[in-house]
């Protein structure tokens, strides 16, 4: 049954700007998700501004997930990696007792283009949210995939439909894409207490209702619930259980206070390590 509807609202990061869903003053997590940020979709010709990237900046007992429909970013962390982000691929980078990034826009600002997807923070469990931080790299042709009459899904973590993905999580979750055509019907996984699905394009019946881009539906325990698409549509289904109580303060998220105060601290004196190979500039604490 439907629990509640949540509507994206929109967030300027100075030059671009997102359609934030979590958190919500209505709902501030589904399952272990705590952030879902849905970039774009914008179009950009080529020789964009630097003042668009997001200059190196630090996390803490999270795993940030990237995941795009178009375009191209280019991610630097504190762990070594540089890689170029490219459409269908999962990024998920585990920040655990801390790390840094930037996500620069070189390819776009070379051959211009759109920029489309999805970026979520999953909060880590009580016992692996100092874990040392990692970057984990898939390719879209190493992501499993599934099939039916008029759909198309693409497991992105955790489990669902009978399926694992290859990302090691830390909790019980799952996150897929679905690509449904004109009247196809697709279920959301019944074995996860904490459900949502989110219109990235197109639209769905649920119940005699419809719902549009950026609206996310959240489900209550039960039975597997059944959504129509309307036209071609993307999905991004989510869920999973929940892991207790989370603070978040600008990019830090844990089940202490003290110890966001003491990340925030650690920023502000320069203790975090920068990328190795983007360490000339920084955002500030707000």
């Amino acid at each position: 049954m439907l629990d509640l509807v949540l509507t994206e609202h929109r967030k300027s990061l100075g030059l671009f700007e997102v359609g934030r869903v979590l958190p919500n003053v209505r709902r501030r997590m589904v399952g272990p998700f705590i952030f879902f940020d849905h970039m774009g979709p914008v179009d950009f010709a080529p020789g964009i501004p630097r003042e668009m990237d997001v200059r190196p900046h630090p996390h803490i007992g999270l795993a940030t997930v990237t995941y795009l429909f178009d375009g191209e970013i280019t991610h630097r962390d504190s762990t070594g990696v540089e890689i170029d982000i490219a459409p269908g691929e999962v990024n998920w980078m585990v920040a655990g007792r801390g790390i840094t990034h930037s996500e620069r826009f070189e390819g776009l600002r070379r051959h211009g283009g759109r920029m489309d997807g999805i970026q979520t923070w999953v909060a880590l469990p009580t016992d692996h949210e100092e874990i040392a931080p990692s970057f984990t790299h898939t390719t879209a042709r190493e992501i499993t995939t599934f099939t039916d009459t008029g759909l198309s899904g693409r497991l992105i973590a955790g489990q669902a439909f009978g399926l694992t993905a290859d990302v090691a999580t830390f909790s019980p979750m799952f996150y897929a894409h679905l690509l449904l055509s004109d009247g196809t019907a697709c279920e959301l996984p019944q074995d996860h207490p904490e459900r949502a699905a989110y219109i990235a394009s197109g639209r769905i019946t649920y119940d005699g209702h419809s719902y549009g881009p950026g609206e996310m539906l959240l489900f209550r325990p039960g039975p597997a619930q059944s959504l129509r698409a309307v036209g071609p549509t993307s999905l991004m289904l989510l869920g999973g259980t929940p892991i207790g109580e989370r603070y978040i303060e600008w990019n830090f998220v844990s089940s202490s206070k003290e110890r966001i105060d003491q990340a925030k601290a650690d920023w502000r004196a320069g203790r975090m390590k920068l990328p190795d190979l983007d360490n000339g500039e920084f955002i500030p604490i707000p």
